[in-house]
């Protein structure tokens, strides 16, 4: 079994919490993040950290890929809790020890992975970085989804909009029961693009933490509760993160 992780966003309660819950799911045989390891929360350098030690493969999301080639099309928001995790993981003059190997890491992650018929985006299969798959798509921009099941075989999972749930080719986007696991089919021979939804912050109105697991013909979706107000009270201690990225973890927004 395949654990997926993504858009994790600094948020140390919430990867806490899916890993505590990780740990005692049996049959865990790889652990893969598709992307957003900072960005957003308070707690860059622990999050970049616990994904070094414990995932096989991490992609390159787009607020990773912004340390590196700036944030201008950010909103402003995301744009100073870019500012804010660069001054904190940017090394010196005289790089050396775990700053560097941070800084190297995020610099240094592909933007596709794939295992056997499953592609891994962080974004899109045709745009693996930027582009969103957004779950009304399929109802205003069908043309949109119908190409982006063109650009690829098999089935695509990714994350970046937080959204968890299931297009399949009648372009419909299917979202999982608010429950504490839910689970699609996944068969041989059809395609589809799946969101595993977000670790660090939800934006389905669930503020619990999410997280996938995925089987030959199977995907999984688990929401773990957490200590967000922790996590809250962290972000408006910090000076460059606002404080509406505090208010949007209570409501998972």
């Amino acid at each position: 079994m395949i654990v997926l992780i993504s858009d994790l966003h600094s948020n140390r309660e919430a990867l806490d919490a899916v890993f505590a819950v990780i740990d005692r799911l049996p049959n865990v045989e790889r652990i893969f993040c598709l992307g957003d390891v900072i960005g957003y929360g308070p707690d860059p350098e622990y999050c970049v950290d616990k994904v070094m030690q414990r995932c096989e493969v991490c992609l390159l999301g787009n607020h990773d890929e912004a340390l590196f080639v700036g944030a201008a099309d950010f909103n402003p928001h995301a744009r100073s809790a870019i500012e804010f995790t660069a001054r904190r993981l940017r090394p010196g003059w005289l790089p050396s020890g775990a700053k560097k190997t941070r800084w190297d890491f995020l610099r240094a992650r592909p933007t596709t992975h794939r295992v056997g018929r499953f592609l891994l985006v962080h974004a899109s299969p045709r745009d693996p970085v930027r582009e969103y798959v957004l779950a009304t798509d399929g109802l205003l921009n069908p043309e949109k989804i119908e190409a982006i099941f063109r650009s690829f075989e098999g089935v695509c999972l990714m994350g970046h909009t937080h959204q968890p749930g299931i297009f399949r080719r009648d372009l419909r986007f299917e979202v999982p029961p608010a429950s504490e696991t839910s689970e699609a089919e996944l068969p041989a021979g059809e395609q589809a693009l799946v969101n595993v939804g977000s670790v660090g912050q939800p934006r389905d109105g669930d503020n619990r933490a999410c997280f996938a697991t995925l089987e030959d013909t199977r995907v999984r979706w688990y929401r773990v509760p957490y200590d967000y107000t922790k996590t809250m009270e962290k972000i408006r201690a910090t000076q460059g993160l606002d404080e509406v990225l505090a208010r949007r973890l209570a409501i998972g927004r």
